[in-house]
């Protein structure tokens, strides 16, 4: 999976070391952040690090991969740039796990290719991997079972032969997946195609006959792709499916299986899932599935929505006429091709755009003319609000209205320059004061700079990419003359890439201190910033870029500081219809970084009589700068959101690449586990390190409903092993009334909450919380609808998109008989996961809590509600912090276990270790090679003993075994059995 492809032009910019890699040696590379240092928190106490899900122990980490159980093993392959903590040199990461949860990381598993030069010609992006148990593909010596990988050959301009091209490659492995060669007829599936990617292979026997089936995507073209094979080497085409429901963003990592309805394989069904980014019900990346048959040939879907008819109404502008029809136009006037918007409405697709679609009539306003660079603003004439609801299909860029902020990009008024870069040609940055280090001093003069990035004013501007030979490579500062601070604010332009560990700012210094500092955002585009001086006037400062950071984005672009008394207005990128009233905008839509239109809804019933007038804004000219707007009706009524009748494997903002495990081994199930992070902003998260974790893996079942079969979710029972139970809280029959005090916490735990929402409009919890921020986790009875609001979680500013209030339909119907809303939440330091309907419906996203933040609470408004009851149930760690800190000078004794049998089904299992050996700070107790609890223990000098009591037995011969863990090591328990009859 790659992020989305119409980006700014600066952002395809990256530099490479030279580096040759032999496929499948050991590899270790060095962290593009900065050495670590007496400073960094060890890995696992980082303030946002899981706990118990999946995450990589440095640098980028995107789609899970090649997911696969062999031999009792999980492995979990992923996308994976080991040189940097942003996206790039795509190679597959691996970890290995007994249950899903201890996961333990191992060597990069297929990197990158390179040519002699040491250029890059191959990523290595999404796919899977099979157990060939009949060495059909002949990889392995006769009667043995190699891995085998199916990935997508990403070939890059550098490549001799496919330049531009994905294809489908193989890989194998014969030492379980530990070492991989890539396969010599490589690619062994091009359709000459640059979006044909990511393929989940599986083994079908059916009436059709036994063969591999392979599922790919045509991406841009909204396709799934079917190919059969015998030996995994040569494919042929079979069908193709879609597009159907969400097409709004590119379609990539399909999956294809088989699943009984209630567990009866006599009503066995097919899921189709389909990840697409963006689309999804909350914006940006979201997994959808559908629900049908497979013949061996064909998949059919039973759960394809048709499409949302146009409202009822009164159409105010169609945009079908051939021209305009009284809207002022304002194209811009530095641009040649006369765009955005051009003289009359479009027909339909511009040259070079992607297809456009859902589109009403023969015209429509597109803002692709000129392609994304020109702005500009398009301005209906005065009409008077008569009825309920203003609807309109809106497509184009994802750059939402923002309020307060200027569309010029003029510095504030009354301000003094004090850098602009606009020096005579000839002269450099050190000829005008300034102080050079690093690689910036290799060739003063590439400084200043007149290439790289957009929103600079003038010709010229600081760029680290730029200034040294090295590109995001380059380290050094740049650091200006001094000047004398006599207003209240600095304020100037800047971009580039964005860091938290203070390797790449601009920083104000005065008395060689810094005392400011400001990054970019993971963008190209420069925007306004400021810093508030007051409390430094009359002191003497200099401003210094400084640029410690290596890997994609690890420059910084900077241009035209100025000190006055007002801050700088920042500039509204958008690309948005807004409804203006008495020169405010009272309502906004944008895109959804896709060229498909899709219905939005302004309910305006509040402003019935008002004159008011809609303008349709283009003030982007980075990527997906355009705006798409048609048939813009009056109406009684809303439209449906129509992402509300799709089927989505979860409707929060992080949940995408959604695919199942191959050879598990329950028919019944599958196992199912996602990228938890969001391509609107996975760039930007404030983590360290590291970027990205895997949502917790989880068991999937169809089951029957009352639209037909649909998937049920629930996290993989191996983690009931992993609650203390022993320090579990519970709260019962709470009034609440507003903010209610619960005097319960947690950071990494369990909450199991039974909701009435009584009178209230809306009610719920909030976890993470403290006293300025937490993170709502609600019902609306109203809406009928499931939410969690994380627009005060903490730290939600690195990034535009992320703050929001992403919610679910949760129809009364679907409650419990007594009107109560069950909720089942998993809370790991920088995450919730909210399952609810039994697992029908899902919620998963990330937070950045305040450091400390862990009170819960509940709350209602507009009436009142009660927590019926909520028990908080700590974790126990799976990663990084699995013990706790002792004094243990060798590794724990070996204990002894017993049992004691209660009834028939009913046992207790009792670890004792004696006083004199070396004591544990952990007792894991198995059941038949399976984790069935984790025991934290305190370290004492003394006997330590742990029961776990254990109900619901089946029938037969059980065999327990155990392990005590400490700092030192883990050592094995005796084992004891016992037999139900």
């Amino acid at each position: 999976m790659i992020p989305p492809s119409n980006r700014p032009r600066e952002m395809r910019k990256k530099t490479r070391t030279p580096l040759g890699i032999a496929l499948g040696t050991a590899l270790v590379i060095g962290c593009a952040a900065l050495p670590a240092t007496a400073a960094d928190p060890a890995t696992g106490d980082e303030q946002y690090r899981p706990l118990i899900h999946f995450s990589p122990e440095e640098n980028w980490m995107n789609d899970p991969n090649g997911m696969v159980y062999a031999d009792g093993v999980y492995h979990l392959f992923f996308q994976h740039n080991p040189e940097g903590t942003t996206w790039g040199n795509m190679s597959w990461g691996h970890a290995t796990s007994p249950d899903l949860l201890h996961w333990t990381q191992q060597p990069l598993a297929i990197p990158q290719t390179f040519n002699e030069s040491g250029q890059p010609i191959e990523d290595i992006f999404s796919g899977s991997i099979v157990v060939d148990h009949d060495n059909s593909a002949g990889f392995g010596p006769e009667g043995s079972s190699p891995m085998v990988a199916i990935y997508t050959s990403a070939y890059t301009q550098q490549h001799p032969q496919y330049a531009g091209i994905q294809a489908q490659s193989l890989a194998y492995s014969l030492d379980s997946g530990q070492t991989w060669t890539k396969y010599d007829g490589n690619p062994v599936l091009n359709r000459g195609s640059a979006n044909f990617r990511d393929p989940k292979v599986f083994r079908y026997d059916g009436p059709a006959g036994s063969y591999w089936v392979m599922v790919a995507v045509e991406a841009l073209e909204h396709k799934v792709v079917i190919y059969k094979s015998t030996d995994l080497k040569s494919w042929e085409h079979l069908s193709d499916f879609g597009p159907a429901n969400a097409t709004t963003g590119i379609w990539e990592c399909p999956d294809l299986f088989p699943l009984p309805v209630d567990g009866d394989p006599a009503k066995t069904k097919w899921v189709m899932v389909v990840n697409l980014n963006p689309g999804g019900p909350n914006g940006g990346s979201a997994g959808q599935y559908f629900v049908g048959d497979f013949d061996g040939t064909t998949f059919t879907s039973e759960t394809t929505d048709p499409p949302i008819p146009a409202p009822d109404g009164t159409v105010f502008a169609g945009f079908d006429g051939g021209d305009y029809d009284g809207w002022s136009v304002q194209n811009d006037p530095s641009h040649p091709s006369g765009g955005p918007w051009g003289d009359a409405p479009a027909t339909g697709t511009l040259p070079g755009q992607q297809t456009v679609s859902g589109w009403i009539g023969d015209g429509l306003v597109n803002g692709f003319l000129g392609f994304d660079a020109p702005k500009g603003t398009l301005t209906s004439p005065s009409f008077t609000i008569d009825d309920d609801y203003i609807n309109l299909l809106v497509g184009g860029g994802n750059h939402p209205h923002v309020d307060g902020a200027q569309l010029g990009n003029e510095a504030p008024a009354g301000s003094t320059t004090l850098f602009d870069f606009e020096l005579p040609d000839g002269q450099n940055l050190a000829d005008s004061g300034w102080t050079l280090t690093g690689d910036f001093a290799i060739d003063p003069n590439r400084s200043p700079s007149t290439q790289g990035g957009e929103g600079y004013l003038g010709v010229k501007r600081i760029n680290t990419f730029e200034a040294g030979p090295n590109g995001d490579s380059n380290r050094g500062d740049l650091t200006s003359p001094e000047f004398t601070i006599d207003g209240d604010h600095v304020s100037f332009l800047i971009g580039g890439g964005d860091r938290d560990d203070g390797s790449l700012e601009a920083q104000l210094l005065v008395d060689g201190k810094v005392v400011r500092s400001q990054s970019g955002s993971e963008s190209g585009i420069l925007n306004w910033a400021s810093w508030d001086v007051s409390d430094l006037k009359g002191s003497h400062a200099q401003i210094r870029i400084h640029d410690d950071a290596e890997g994609g984005w690890g420059h910084l672009t900077f241009d035209h500081a100025v000190i006055g008394d007002a801050p700088a207005q920042v500039r509204s990128d958008e690309t948005s219809v807004n409804l203006v009233v008495d020169g405010r905008v009272v309502r906004s839509a944008t895109g959804a970084n896709s060229e498909s239109l899709e219905w939005r809804s302004w309910n305006v019933a509040d402003l019935q009589g008002a004159q008011a007038q809609i303008v349709a804004i283009d003030n982007n000219s980075g990527g997906w700068g355009h705006l798409l707007l048609d048939q813009i009706t009056f109406s009684p009524a809303g439209v449906p959101a129509a992402a509300d009748g799709y089927d989505w494997l979860d409707w929060g903002r992080d949940y995408y690449a959604g695919v199942s495990y191959s050879g598990t081994p329950d028919a019944g199930s599958r196992i199912m586990q996602a990228w938890m992070n969001n391509w609107d902003y996975a760039g930007s998260i404030p983590t360290s390190t590291w970027r990205s974790s895997m949502a917790l893996p989880r068991e999937v079942r169809l089951i029957s409903t009352s639209e037909g079969p649909r998937l049920t979710q629930n996290v993989v029972p191996q983690l009931n092993g992993q609650l203390d139970l022993s320090r579990a809280q519970t709260r019962t029959d709470v009034a609440v009334d507003g903010d209610t005090g619960l005097d319960l916490s947690g950071e990494v735990a369990k909450i199991d909450v039974v909701l009435d929402p009584g009178a209230s409009s809306t009610a719920g919890i909030t976890v993470f919380g403290d006293d300025a921020s937490g993170t709502r986790i609600g019902y609306d009875s109203d809406e009928e609808r499931l939410f969690i609001d994380r627009t005060e979680s903490g730290s939600v500013d690195f990034s535009s998109a992320f703050a929001s209030v992403d919610d679910a339909p949760l129809p009364a119907a679907s409650l419990e008989a007594d009107g109560t809303v069950h909720l089942e939440v998993y809370l790991d330091r920088a995450s919730v996961e909210v399952f609810a309907a039994d697992g029908r419906v899902t919620l998963t996203d990330q937070v950045f809590p305040n450091d400390g933040a862990a009170a819960i609470s509940a709350w209602s408004d507009g009436g009142a509600a009660s927590i019926r009851s909520i028990t908080v149930t700590p974790i126990v760690p799976t990663m990084w912090k699995t013990t706790t800190p002792d004094d243990a000078t060798a590794a724990p004794g070996v204990a002894k276990l017993s049992t004691k049998k209660h009834r028939a089904d009913s046992v207790t299992v009792t670890m004792d270790l004696k006083k004199k050996d070396e004591s544990a700070t952990v007792f894991r107790l198995y059941q038949d090679g399976a984790l069935i609890a984790t025991v934290p223990l305190e370290y004492t000098d003394g006997k330590q003993s742990a029961s776990v009591p254990l109900t619901g037995l089946a029938a037969g011969t059980h065999r327990f075994t155990g392990e005590l863990e400490n700092s030192q090591g883990v050592t094995a328990t005796t084992s004891t059995t016992i037999t139900v009859k």
